[in-house]
């Protein structure tokens, strides 16, 4: 079995072998930019980390973690133009540093890129795994659809906040596990499952990275604190935090996110104000806790040996205490 770092040191060497053409710079140095600003590469490393817990051989898995890794980075690039995010991993996000224009076409650019990797995986394993590409390629965009079409409701349920959650960002790691799992020669029974542990681990993901935004320590969290509080943004802070405010505590929060122009320190302080009142955070963390745990007991489902499982494992302990 290979470790992690093994693991991720075989995505690191890929990337950086990667040839990708010179002209037009505009077009391609921003692929190359983002690319190189590191990341924890946990997508791909899944992918590989599946594989292996089928198949000793991970050679044919590494195009297509490559193809999932380079998909991701593409929605990041249109998610900090459509979030008006100005930093990613420490650094200028894409549209910053070159322009909007610049960003969505080398995002473009990028999709098709991922496909032209996707297609040098086995023959005899193309169909399925272009059907899982292709199912967390349109869930990511009917994800980030609901995303902003929640900008704009005064109240958004919780359970349309996961279902939105779990198109936008765990799909992927539900896809780039199944992608690895089909490559090993795994049953369908084992593919599903290992699927349904990333899909879980994948929202308590998301519900981590919505608790960073707004209570991480921005040296290490990569990006500006609160940035989804100025940009209003509904997340499960939000939807927790207006289920359950009353009196003027709801009257506040409301006008927080109708006020136009409002000093965006200000607002930050006084909407985590009223998170720390209605203690928003312990409850996210409880339903974070439960989501682990939906993963762990799906991935005990796998009819895998317990140590083929670690890697796996290790991984989902990584995720859960990460702080970036």
């Amino acid at each position: 079995m290979y470790s992690i770092q093994e693991l991720s040191d075989i995505i690191d060497k890929s990337l950086n072998q990667l040839e990708l053409p010179q002209q037009p710079e505009r077009l391609y140095q921003p692929i190359k930019y983002i690319l190189s600003t590191g990341g924890k590469r946990i997508r791909p490393v899944l992918t590989l980390a599946a594989c292996n817990a089928f198949s000793t051989t991970i050679d044919n898995a590494i195009y297509p973690a490559l193809a999932v890794e380079v998909f991701h980075n593409f929605t990041l690039i249109h998610d900090d133009i459509m979030d008006n995010a100005d930093m990613r991993r420490n650094k200028q996000t894409v549209h910053v540093k070159w322009d909007s224009n610049v960003a969505i076409l080398s995002g473009d650019a990028m999709s098709i890129y991922a496909y032209q990797l996707l297609q040098k995986v086995n023959p005899s394993h193309l169909p399925n795994v272009l059907s899982v590409f292709n199912s967390f390629a349109m869930g990511i965009c009917e994800g980030q659809q609901m995303d902003m079409d929640f900008e704009s409701k005064s109240f958004v349920a919780q359970e349309e906040y996961i279902r939105m959650i779990e198109l936008k960002t765990s799909i992927l790691l539900e896809g780039a596990l199944k992608i690895g799992a089909i490559i090993g020669g795994a049953s369908n029974a084992d593919v599903t499952n290992i699927g349904d542990f990333g899909r879980n681990i994948g929202i308590a993901f998301q519900l981590q990275d919505d608790l960073l935004d707004t209570y991480g320590d921005v040296s290490v969290f990569g990006k500006k604190i609160g940035g989804d509080i100025v940009a209003n943004k509904k997340t499960i802070l939000t939807v927790m935090a207006l289920s359950h405010a009353k009196g003027q505590d709801l009257e506040l929060l409301n006008s927080y996110f109708k006020l136009p122009n409002m000093d965006p320190v200000k607002k930050v302080e006084g909407v985590t104000d009223i998170y720390n009142r209605l203690n928003v955070k312990q409850h996210v963390e409880e339903i974070i806790k439960g989501y682990h745990q939906k993963a762990i007991t799906h991935l005990a489902k796998v009819n895998i040996a317990p140590e083929k499982k670690s890697i796996l494992e290790e991984l989902t302990e990584r995720l859960m205490a990460r702080k970036n």
